[in-house]
């Protein structure tokens, strides 16, 4: 009955297969790729799909095919790494605050919309000033907007728990609260979290870009999907596949975990389980 109830979502079904082949890119990458994803033959500069290839070269001759592979690894590795240092920091704040609130709850949520009103691109400046672009920078900087995220969802959640009765029961049997959100308030709330941690993946993949893409990511040569689309600027008129293949790259990255994440909520949703 489970499998053919996850087999009915066809958005689940599309979305964990569109993450699964850009995870199975990226992890192939680490082992094998067409070339040398750095490799420069300038006399095979700008060659189109197929005719040197099987996407063709950017304006040094690297192969595109390559670099999309090794961008993929890094993409999907800053983000994921990004997302799970906020991901924690949020949700171990979030069930603090839930089991202590008062003034703590009140200071929390004020520091969240501070964090909030600064996007993450211009927390990788902040921080590029002071320490320079790079990987760090951006883990960094992508996680520190997402704490907040994680936190209020946390927060959220958590207090509803904590009101049911047998969280009360518990209070008067005696047990303290670090031993009441360790057994009773993150297990009933990780469902919530998994979801929001694959929606918040695809949110971390697209900001990666956009900070490469401003030179704020991971530096040359390795390659990204936000530089080569950065790269492509100058061609898009004579080589339009270098801009359209990183762009769908993204898209489709997003794209699947998006809709991976929407059916993820469905599936866990307690209240439908048909």
């Amino acid at each position: 009955m489970r499998r053919l109830s996850v087999l009915r979502r066809p958005t689940f079904v599309i979305g964990l297969v569109v993450t699964l082949l850009l995870v199975a890119v990226a992890l192939l990458s680490l082992v094998w790729t067409p070339m040398s994803p750095t490799k420069m033959q300038i006399v095979h500069k700008l060659k189109p799909p197929l005719a040197q290839g099987l996407l063709g070269t950017d304006q040094f001759g690297r192969d595109v095919a390559s670099m999309l592979m090794v961008g993929a690894w890094n993409s999907l590795s800053t983000s994921a790494l990004a997302v799970a240092l906020g991901a924690t920091l949020g949700t171990a704040l979030g069930v603090s605050v839930a089991a202590t609130r008062g003034f703590i709850e009140t200071l929390v949520m004020r520091g969240c919309d501070i964090v909030f009103a600064v996007p993450p691109i211009l927390s990788a400046m902040l921080l590029g000033a002071f320490i320079g672009s790079g990987r760090f920078t951006a883990i960094i900087a992508i996680a520190v907007f997402m704490v907040p995220v994680f936190a209020r969802l946390t927060l959220g959640a958590a207090r509803q728990i904590w009101a049911r009765d047998y969280v009360t029961a518990a209070i008067g049997m005696g047990r303290n609260r670090t031993k009441i959100t360790l057994t009773h308030i993150l297990p009933n709330i990780s469902n919530q979290i998994i979801v929001q941690v694959t929606i918040q993946l695809g949110l971390a993949i697209l900001t990666e870009a956009g900070l490469s893409f401003l030179g704020l990511g991971m530096p040359p040569p390795t390659p990204t999907w936000g530089r080569m689309l950065a790269d492509a600027q100058t061609y898009l008129g004579q080589a339009p596949w270098l801009a359209l293949l990183p762009g769908l790259a993204i898209a489709l990255a997003v794209l699947g975990l998006n809709m991976l994440g929407d059916g993820l909520r469905d599936l866990l949703d307690p209240r439908d389980q048909s």
